[in-house]
């Protein structure tokens, strides 16, 4: 099994179940007579990633985009983005009714179900319990503690469920919000699980301990847990699992995923059965014939972001494009600066079909998190320096070790959230790290780039109207509460 690849088996498990329909099936599969093998146990947990990037506009397949990123100093709707509520979060008139809102929400918690049925049945079922059956429960952990994470950093107070709903009483099915604190005390201890898993997986694409440990750190450092974020950050560098590629292009070319730098990605295989990835397709331009682009996704050129990189900076003709040749007449066609990442040159005709995969969390970002962390714990030290430098370096710009030696720890701070604006351009990553920062912080920065209706409730979003109306044991984000709520 050493060539199969985690596309693979989602493919193999999304045909499996779009057969079609017997009206006289000879046998019932139920949750009962289901989960009695390692295979069963298998299929459940590929059905988890399969909730977050399946099919176009989930999770990571582009929905955090629509949902999150466009509420950026850095992105904007494009001009083929044309559903008001995509404009509303780009131009942050959203509100609780917005529908990508109740989309994130509806498909994090349908991902976290399908966790906890996985955790529930594989633990209870004594027939399984082999290392396998095992390393699929921490998987299946670790898939709950991504979507947790995410709507945590999100809504605030979410409900925090960990079983599946067996029950359709009123408590059952109308969970009340559970203190921020609660979370992420559950998604560590989902991660802290997790980290038992194999350090490298016979199938590509699957979680591991490398991958558990690195999400780890992140959790710690949101919540400025500084000491437990240096500290994990740093056992991921040392146990030289992970390094960065020589060339940046690498991160991103189809010929190189899931390679050295990629701890966990999204995968996409495109001209298949499988899924490509949209992302290519909502930067790709319209202008450039035989160039099938959408461009609902768009540079927020108040922002910055492209004259912010130094033209010498390896980085900036890998993150953006400012020029494509046609396939159609062969010609070279100028444009605007458009994200650059996940074009794939051989789907031009149809760009959303690109195999390029999504990194979640790479070892590149692991590296800023460990400077960080050192930065808040003892200032800009040799340590501290040595994580942006290797990013730095690897770019081909100066080291920040050499232009500025003598940083206070304020504008190292600041130097650190750079690197990582300029590294991780259309990751998934801005908006959290602005939220991170807190209201005053996220409100100048977008305000500085002409997004004047930035307000301090932005670093939350608002709970989907719907759910609020469906159970009333669940509250509004504090920040979003009018005098119905």
């Amino acid at each position: 099994m050493k060539n199969i690849t985690l596309y693979s088996l989602l493919l193999i498990f999304s045909l499996s179940s779009c057969n079609p329909l017997d009206e006289n099936p000879k046998a019932f599969i139920g949750t009962s007579n289901f989960y009695n093998t390692t295979e069963d146990a298998d299929a459940a947990v590929l059905s988890i990633y399969n909730a977050i990037n399946s099919t176009t506009h989930t999770l990571y397949n582009r929905l955090i985009q629509i949902s999150t990123e466009m509420a950026t100093d850095d992105y904007e709707a494009g001009p083929r983005a044309r559903n008001a509520h995509v404009r509303a979060l780009s131009n942050l008139t959203h509100d609780a009714s917005n529908d990508r809102m109740l989309e994130i929400w509806r498909q994090s918690y349908d991902g976290i179900n399908r966790a906890n049925v996985a955790i529930d049945k594989i633990a209870k079922n004594p027939n399984l319990n082999s290392q396998k059956d095992i390393d699929l429960i921490n998987e299946a952990k670790f898939l709950r503690a991504v979507l947790y994470f995410n709507i945590v950093r999100w809504f605030g107070d979410v409900p925090l469920v960990l079983h599946e709903t067996t029950s359709l009483t009123p408590e059952a099915i109308n969970p009340p919000n559970t203190p921020e604190a609660d979370v992420y005390a559950q998604i560590e201890a989902d991660l802290i699980d997790a980290e038992a898993l194999p350090v490298v997986q016979p199938i590509k694409g699957r979680i591991t301990s490398g991958a558990a440990k690195s999400l780890l750190s992140k959790v710690y450092l949101t919540q400025k847990k500084w000491q437990k974020a240096a500290d994990k950050s740093k056992e991921v560098i040392d146990s030289k699992v992970y390094d960065l590629f020589e060339n940046f292009a690498d991160v991103f070319n189809v010929a190189t995923k899931n390679g050295k730098e990629h701890i966990f990605s999204a995968q996409f295989k495109g001209l298949t059965n499988w899924n490509g990835n949209m992302l290519a397709s909502t930067a790709a331009p319209t202008s450039v014939p035989g160039i099938a682009g959408d461009q609902a996704d768009a540079l927020h050129t108040a922002g910055g972001l492209f004259q912010a990189f130094a033209e010498n900076d390896k980085r900036k003709y890998i993150t953006f494009a400012i020029e494509f040749v046609s396939p159609t007449d062969r010609k070279t066609y100028k444009v605007a600066p458009h994200f650059n990442k996940y074009f794939d040159p051989t789907t031009p005709a149809s760009p959303g079909q690109s195999s390029k995969n999504t990194p979640i969390i790479r070892f590149a970002e692991i590296l800023l998190i460990n400077s960080e962390a050192l930065n808040e714990l003892n200032g800009p030290t040799t340590e501290a320096f040595a994580g942006i430098d290797r990013v730095r370096q690897r770019a081909g710009i100066d080291l920040l070790s050499v232009t500025s030696p003598s940083i206070n720890k304020d504008d190292f701070r600041e130097a650190v959230f750079e690197e990582r604006r300029k590294e991780l351009v259309y990751e998934y990553q801005r908006w959290f790290d602005l939220s991170r920062r807190g209201p005053d912080y996220f409100v100048a920065r977008l305000k500085a780039a002409g997004k004047t209706n930035a307000q301090p409730k932005h670093v939350h979003f608002p709970i989907p109207q719907r759910e609020l109306d469906l159970n009333k044991n669940l509250k509004q984000v504090p920040a979003w509460r009018d005098k119905v709520n």
